[in-house]
């Protein structure tokens, strides 16, 4: 194990090698960390319960078009990750079941959103970009960035909504808080 000096505080980026603020910085993303996966987890069974307490039936086509999304979207991303995609199939049908679960998912939000006016507040857009600029060197030039063009806001607009979505199913659902584990949490279980 490294010594914690100055020197190692200057590996992990604190400039001036201040070992009390490298601590800070350290606990900090680690705190960030943790609320980001404990978030994830909590959404992951709120709309896991959405699901099993809504059975319904989704048209074909749109799994279709969505599975079709997704083959395409994992080809951009391996080709930008270098691999070369021209004579390797990304097949649709490879997708369905999450597609179709995606689908179901959209149509169930759509509805809730609707019918619960849980529509996101620009505030709400601005607090996740806020959040998401944070971890970077100039967080104002991320801000920037996302502002720029009005698409760039779409994601920080689906995860808003998604929160919104997660709040009214929590708010209104029995639910029962169960602890776990740091390294469970944070995928490091044995």
């Amino acid at each position: 194990m490294p010594e914690i000096d100055a020197d190692f505080a200057k590996q992990l980026g604190v400039a001036d090698g201040d070992v009390a603020k490298m601590r800070v910085e350290v606990r900090a993303n680690l705190e960030r960390e943790v609320k980001k996966r404990l978030l994830a987890k909590v959404k992951e069974q709120v709309m896991d319960a959405l699901l099993r307490v809504n059975p319904l039936e989704v048209p074909k086509a749109l799994v279709a078009m969505e599975s079709q999304q997704m083959a395409e979207a994992a080809r951009r991303d391996m080709e930008q990750r270098g691999m070369g995609m021209k004579n390797i199939p990304v097949e649709a049908s490879w997708f369905t079941e999450q597609a179709t679960r995606r689908v179901k998912l959209g149509l169930l939000v759509a509805e809730l959103v609707k019918a619960k006016d849980l529509h996101v507040k620009p505030e709400q857009v601005r607090a996740i970009v806020d959040e998401f600029a944070e971890t970077f060197e100039d967080p104002k030039e991320v801000v920037r960035w996302y502002y720029s063009q009005p698409q760039r806001l779409a994601e920080a607009e689906a995860l808003a909504l998604e929160n919104n979505v997660v709040e009214w199913v929590l708010a209104n659902a029995k639910v029962s808080e169960v602890p776990i584990a740091f390294d469970a949490l944070m995928g490091n279980a044995a």
